[in-house]
């Protein structure tokens, strides 16, 4: 029997129908099932982010915020971008944090959770597309059922979900975990004080009567009806800045993808307030170097990889935010003439110093899937911090995010909080197409680590010809990410070679070495369109607990 190909030692599934890959093999489960029902690509994504919503709920919840990149082949071929994430409420303002003496905006409690979680709000959008674009023929409460199940009934907890509820059980970490401070969170996550254990069954049955809630009433019954307002009694009576007022107003916005070239493919991303910008921008530079030049996973490789991060990620603390209330120059940013300004900058034999500000992390899901129409969905969804805010609503099940703790309350700060507005999103999923069609469909979860992974994929697979399990499954790094606090480290898996570290060290990187297979580096996933063969070739990241599978 021939040796697996790939490190992760995961299968390396090619199919010629349709492929979907997750972070959690019951989600992919689900959306599969759904996609031999005759559901669209968005339908089975729909059904796979409701499972991780209760199957990973240190990632995502329904109290969050997604985003969509969806190609729609029986819709003309058109590519369409949703932003459904929500905006700070209308009492949350700078003041209101100054007068309770707060110099930022707590990471975990009530006050955290000052944005309307968009996630339900994005599922309908993207089921009304489907249904009259792509000629759907599902229902939408059939989307809902392996998740209701898996809430009532249980599901076994992963040694991954076990690992981030000991955490934060942690009561000596006052700030970011010490969650059993919450009664609502205890109730569900802590049996006895302890975190639940891997492998045993947990059940959610307030989270089953809300998504059921959902299935039979759509998204009104989250925002307008009985699950809105047991929410907004609970912030209101614990000085949340949110109000009953501030969910009945939400609504997602479709929005223009950003476009740029990369070799002889159009990468695809999401507009501010998202750092998809930032994503595109590490790939404008990156295509005006010449791949033959330099050898994948060598000290060349890493270095022009993360010199092309840190002048992008420069560029979005200093300019992405709410376009609504502050413009973001995403033309002169994604030009010709700007990237080959960045491209000149890099020196190849010494570091940049790392921009300053603060870095962005963030526990989040990414799936893709596409359809046997040739329909493709790229989606990512997010609490932001491990288990978000920590606050859950007696009665609905929902872990609120604490996306909001991204805004700065310094006035002059680009991204400043103000009453209705969006704060930056890490946030970005990510499509690359060829002669117009979906050629890699590709994401990962992270945070600043992001565009980082998705430049990995990219190169991997478009320059070096990788499969998209060994893009997925070779050794990662990341620049930055340490949760409210600047952090100019590089962290690399200590699979690269010490030759290679090395080096970098030697041109002024400042190297901590982690874990073979750390989640500091996130979960990632990618799906190739092979349009020769007529088939699609799935990887699910070795990190996480994920599966690509198809049919």
């Amino acid at each position: 029997m021939p040796e697996a190909r790939t490190s992760s030692q995961r299968l390396d599934p090619v199919t010629p129908h349709a492929m979907l890959t997750a972070p959690h093999y019951l989600a992919t489960q689900a959306g599969i099932a759904l996609l031999r029902r005759g559901g669209t690509a968005i339908d089975a994504a729909i059904g796979a982010a409701a499972v991780l919503s209760v199957v990973y709920p240190h990632m995502c919840s329904i109290g969050g915020d997604n985003f969509w990149l969806i190609y729609g082949a029986r819709a003309g071929g058109e590519l369409k971008g949703l932003n459904a994430c929500g905006r700070a409420g209308s009492r949350a303002d700078r003041d209101f944090y100054a007068s309770a003496g707060m110099p930022a905006v707590p990471a975990r409690g009530y006050g955290a959770a000052v944005t309307v979680p968009g996630a339900v709000s994005g599922w309908d959008a993207a089921f009304r597309y489907s249904r009259e674009r792509l000629r759907s023929p599902l229902a939408w409460a059939e989307l809902f059922e392996d998740a209701i199940d898996y809430a009532e009934h249980g599901f076994p907890v992963s040694a991954n979900l076990e690992a981030c509820l000991t955490a934060a059980l942690d009561a000596t970490d006052a700030e970011y975990q010490n969650l059993q401070r919450f009664s609502g969170f205890r109730e569900v996550f802590a049996a006895d004080g302890a975190p639940r254990r891997a492998g045993t069954l947990l059940r959610q049955p307030d989270l089953a009567a809300t998504l059921r809630a959902i299935a039979a009433h759509g998204a009104e019954a989250f925002y307008t009806g009985a699950i809105g307002a047991a929410m907004a009694e609970e912030l209101a009576a614990n000085g949340s800045p949110l109000t009953r007022e501030d969910l009945l107003r939400h609504r997602p916005v479709w929005v223009e993808p950003l476009t740029t070239r990369y070799r002889d493919c159009t990468a695809c991303n999401l507009p501010p307030n998202t750092q998809g910008l930032t994503s595109l921008q590490i790939l404008n530079i990156l295509d005006r170097f010449d791949p033959g030049s330099i050898e994948e996973g060598s000290a060349d490789y890493y270095h022009l990889l993360l010199e092309a991060a840190k002048r992008a990620i420069r560029d979005r603390d200093r300019h992405i935010t709410d376009p609504d209330f502050v413009p973001v120059p995403v033309e002169r940013l994604l030009s010709a003439a700007y990237a080959d300004a960045m491209r000149a900058d890099i020196r190849m034999d010494a570091a940049a110093p790392p921009p300053d500000g603060r870095s962005h992390g963030g526990d989040t899901v990414w799936l893709g899937v596409v359809d046997r129409h040739g329909n493709a969905v790229s989606l990512i969804q997010s609490i932001y911090h491990p288990f978000g805010s920590g606050i859950i609503p007696r009665g609905t099940g929902v872990i609120l995010q604490n996306r909001g703790c991204a805004f700065s309350l310094d006035p002059g700060h680009v991204n400043r909080l103000e009453p209705g507005k969006r704060t930056f999103h890490t946030l970005n999923p990510a499509m690359l197409l060829k002669g117009g069609r979906p050629f890699l469909v590709y994401g990962t979860m992270g945070g600043e680590g992001q565009p980082q992974t998705q430049s990995a994929l990219v190169t991997r697979i478009v320059d070096y010809g990788m499969p998209p399990q060994d893009a997925v499954a070779a050794p990662r790094w990341l620049f930055g990410r340490t949760w409210g606090s600047v952090s100019g480290k590089v962290r690399l898996e200590d699979r690269i070679p010490a030759a290679v570290i090395a080096d970098l060290r030697a041109r002024g990187h400042d190297i901590e070495v982690v874990g073979p297979w750390s989640e500091t580096m996130g979960h990632a996933g990618a799906i190739l369109v092979d349009a020769e063969n007529g088939t699609l070739r799935g990887a699910a990241d070795p990190r996480g607990d994920g599966l690509a599978a198809g049919y």
